[in-house]
This record gives structure tokens, C-alpha cells and sequence, in this order.
């Protein structure tokens, strides 16, 4: 029998010819991100106005979202990153967007309560949650009280062609790997969209994935991965403190079956499924442990798995992953720096993350990325953009460090 090397694992079943599966680290460790990317502090008040329903110029705001998504990608190359975005620069936040996209939901007076406003990390840490320090990131927030008050229907194909048009622009001017475009999960638009049609919530879920499946289909079909955020999936047993683990793992083993739905037809391996604890700057000792869902996870019918692996609440559960024991078609994304903090992460340890992975799964299954979004809705940049850009700095070196070690 040949000798395998440490890290010498077999090409994964998904690299097959073409350019049709998601590209490997074949030769050294890709890099990328989630998703959302500061944006332009101009941008961001048109937004604002737009959500408040002020009169705006949609010619020129269309503009400025053509160039601010052509600047943005630009910096992601230059930067070093592999596989980019659009940053999300012309969506209001990565899940309110989608209320624009659906027949069926109806805005209401009033604004929408926060979905964290009575969780288990509140209840621990009122003090915490009630000072400025917690309110500064969500102060500008506009929460509008959408509901679901008739049949739900995919509408957003104009806005959609728009978006994946405009990165398709910013593409024919840089050299990227590959590109991903972020939708959100239909437990999401859920749990924020109260329901007031559908005799049920599983009803409810499996009617929006049937709509959301429009818009993950035509994202593959334009030649990019589509990365599914659901936040949510995870998030839920520190949002309903009253359930217990077995309880909410009920609950998300029916919406990862309702995510199914949507992603029927579409192959595995030009998918990217991202979950978080959705909360960043908290204490989040509340947060549900890996060890508690994996199996869940693993039932989503996609190939690449982003998570979050770099705050000290979840660093440590790499080692969930190799007790997981990982199918032979799955890809590893995991956050190798994070929104959590302002410290920017040394290169050196972004490194031994990496090859901690590699460890777990193949050099080739690993893609650096970070844990979550770091603009997750317009206004609300937790972390400072310098920053943000001098973490990617240390993802980008970290890799190249990790690489020189794994293809020695």
C-alpha cells in the first residue's frame, strides 16, 4: 500500500473536470470571505433614506451601487482574497433584503422588534446589553414590521439580474479565482417575517424556500456559487430560551429539510452553506455548541460548510469536525479571523488554524475564510474598515505561511 503523507489526503470527489464544482486548494489554500464588506459612508445614507421611504434618485443610486460593488471587488483582489463578492453593497442588510423580493409580505406600522431582545445571553448580561457600548452597532438599524399576509411568490428577478449583472461587470476587471453570491436561508425570512397566512410555520418555511429556490437557481445558473446564510439555523436556542437543545434541534432539522426544498436541482458543489451565532460583540456564553448540530449541518445539501472557528468561544471545536468525520465531498470554510474582536488576528496563528483543518479533512477541502459578515446591515460596520481590511491582510499571509507548510 502507498504511504499516504500527513496531508497527502485523496482529491475530493467534487473535483471533477471543468469548471462546473468549486475550486480546491489544489496547490496552496484558497482564500475568501462571508459575504457582507463595509460600505461607502454615501451609499449607506442613500440607503438609509430609501428605507425610510425619502424620495431618492434611483438612476444615480443604481450608479453609485455599480461602483461601489466594482471598488469593492477590486480591493477584495487586491487584497489577495480568492474567491470574492459583491460585498453586498446594494442590499439594506443580508436578510431584510429578501422582503423586497417576495409577493405576499406586507409592511406595517411600526418598526420590528429585535429578535435578541429577550435571549439567553440578554437575560445573563442585561447591564451589558443596555449600555451604549451594545446599542452603538444597531442604533441606526431601521427595523421595518413586515408580515406575511398572503401567498408568497418570487418578484425580485429584475433586482436579482441587477445584482449578478453588476458583478459580473466588476469581474471583467480583475483577476478572481472564483465568485459567490450571498441569499438568505428561508428559516431567516421567517423567524424576522411574522406569519399571519400560512395554518402553520412549517407551511410557512417550505412555501418561502419554494419561492427563495427562483433566486438560488439563477444565481448557480449565471455561473456563480451560491452561498446560503443561515444565521438562524444556529441561533435559534439562544433567541427561545424557554427550548431545550433537543427542542431546537427539531426546529432545524425541519428547516435545513425546507433549505433542501429550495435547493433541489441545484448541485451540491456550486453551493456554500454559512451559519453564525449571529451576535458579535457579546459575551456569548449562550452560544449552541457545535457538538449539539453538526449532524444537522451536515444534512444541508451543499459542498462547502462556512462556520465560525476563530472567536475563542469556538475555536476549539475543530476537533468537533474530526470527530464528525467529514464526507469525502465536503469543503471546510472555516473563520480563521473574526468579527468578534478589533484585534487583528497574527498571520502565524491564522496559520496553525489552517493546518489544524487540513489536519481534519485534506489540505485541498480547506478554504480560509473569516466567521461571519462584517457589515451585516448597512450602518452597522461592528468593526472598523481599516481593520476589517487589515485582518483580510493576515488571512491572506496567514494562508500563504499555512500553504508553504502544507505543500512542502
Amino acid at each position: 500500500m502507498t504511504e499516504q503523507p500527513k496531508f497527502g489526503y485523496a482529491m475530493s470527489k467534487i473535483a471533477r473536470t471543468g469548471n462546473a464544482a468549486m475550486k480546491l486548494s489544489t496547490d496552496r489554500i484558497l482564500t475568501t470571505h462571508v459575504g457582507s464588506l463595509p460600505r461607502p459612508d454615501d451609499l449607506f445614507e442613500t440607503m438609509l433614506d430609501r428605507m425610510d421611504g425619502k424620495p431618492v434618485d434611483e438612476t444615480a443610486y443604481a450608479a453609485r451601487v455599480r461602483k461601489a460593488v466594482a471598488d469593492s471587488v477590486k480591493q477584495q483582489a487586491e487584497a489577495g482574497l480568492d474567491v470574492v463578492s459583491d460585498g453586498e453593497m446594494g442590499k439594506p442588510s443580508f436578510i431584510t433584503y429578501a422582503a423586497s423580493r417576495l409577493d405576499g409580505l406586507e409592511k406595517r406600522e411600526g418598526t420590528r422588534p429585535s429578535p435578541f431582545s429577550n435571549t439567553r445571553e440578554t437575560r445573563d448580561f442585561p447591564e451589558y446589553y443596555q449600555s451604549a457600548v451594545a446599542e452603538q452597532v444597531s442604533a441606526r438599524r431601521r427595523r421595518a414590521l413586515m408580515v406575511c399576509a398572503g401567498p408568497i411568490k418570487y418578484k425580485g428577478h429584475a433586482a436579482l439580474k441587477a445584482d449578478l449583472d453588476t458583478l459580473k461587470a466588476a469581474l471583467g476587471q480583475v483577476k478572481a479565482a472564483e465568485a459567490f453570491v450571498p441569499a438568505i436561508a428561508p428559516s431567516n425570512i421567517e423567524t424576522t417575517t411574522p406569519n399571519e397566512y400560512y395554518p402553520n410555520a412549517e407551511a410557512y418555511v417550505f412555501a418561502i424556500a419554494e419561492a427563495m429556490r427562483e433566486e438560488y437557481k439563477a444565481i448557480v445558473d449565471a455561473g456563480f456559487l451560491l452561498q446560503v446564510d443561515d444565521p438562524f439555523l444556529v441561533t435559534y436556542y439562544i433567541m427561545r430560551p424557554e427550548l431545550s437543545i433537543a427542542e431546537c434541534r427539531k426546529w432545524a432539522e425541519v428547516r435545513v429539510e425546507a433549505l433542501n426544498v429550495a435547493l433541489k436541482g441545484i448541485p451540491a458543489d456550486r453551493v456554500r452553506f454559512h451559519t453564525c451565532y449571529s451576535i458579535n460583540m457579546g459575551p456569548r456564553v449562550h452560544d449552541m455548541q457545535l457538538k449539539d448540530i453538526i449532524d444537522v449541518l451536515l444534512k444541508v445539501n451543499a459542498a462547502g460548510y462556512s462556520f465560525e472557528a476563530a472567536n475563542p468561544r469556538h475555536e476549539h471545536e475543530w476537533e468537533d469536525w474530526k470527530r464528525a468525520k467529514v464526507p469525502d465531498d465536503k469543503v471546510l470554510l472555516p473563520g480563521i479571523i473574526t468579527q468578534s474582536t478589533v484585534l487583528v488576528e497574527h498571520p502565524e496563528l491564522v496559520a496553525q488554524r489552517l493546518v489544524r483543518f487540513a489536519d481534519v479533512v485534506g489540505r485541498e477541502r480547506v478554504i480560509a475564510s473569516a466567521d461571519c459578515g462584517f457589515a451585516s446591515f448597512a450602518g452597522s460596520n461592528e468593526v472598523h474598515p481599516s481593520i476589517v481590511w487589515a485582518k483580510f491582510k493576515s488571512l491572506v499571509d496567514g494562508a500563504r505561511i499555512a500553504s508553504g507548510k502544507l505543500w512542502k
